[in-house]
């Protein structure tokens, strides 16, 4: 039988899992409820930053917006992992953490100097 701290665990642990949930979808249910719902022509088109489409939808954006988002987001990923060494920085090492951070923030400044060479940050116009 489980132990009465393990059930209190359990209950704690359900009870933020419905919270999370009630907040999921109480939003959701509110929306649905007082949303003005529309039909037509204008509905039915491809909406893309108020500018006017051209063909599908498919062709608006190239791939190197996307090149660069997924650079964006990497990057970003990557960031994150310097601010649990900056809580830890000086407890274990000193100048060993130091070196550390440099070496990561090294690597990553080399791959963006490999993105930048290989032409990623430049937006070429649909013109040319």
């Amino acid at each position: 039988m489980l132990s009465k701290e393990i059930m209190v665990d359990f209950l704690a642990v359900g009870l933020y899992l419905l919270m999370g949930v009630i907040f999921a979808v109480i939003p959701l249910i509110v929306s649905w409820m007082i949303v003005k719902r529309s039909a037509g022509v204008k509905r039915e088109e491809t909406y893309e930053s108020g500018m006017q489409t051209i063909g599908s939808a498919w062709i608006q954006f190239t791939v190197a917006y996307y090149i660069y988002a997924l650079i964006f987001l990497a990057f970003d990923v990557d960031v994150l992992y310097l601010f649990p060494v900056a809580m830890a920085y000086g407890k274990y090492g000193g100048i060993r953490d130091l070196v550390e951070v440099f070496i990561f923030v090294g690597i990553l400044s080399l791959a963006i100097v490999y993105a930048w060479c290989k032409g990623v940050f430049e937006w070429k116009s649909r013109e040319e």
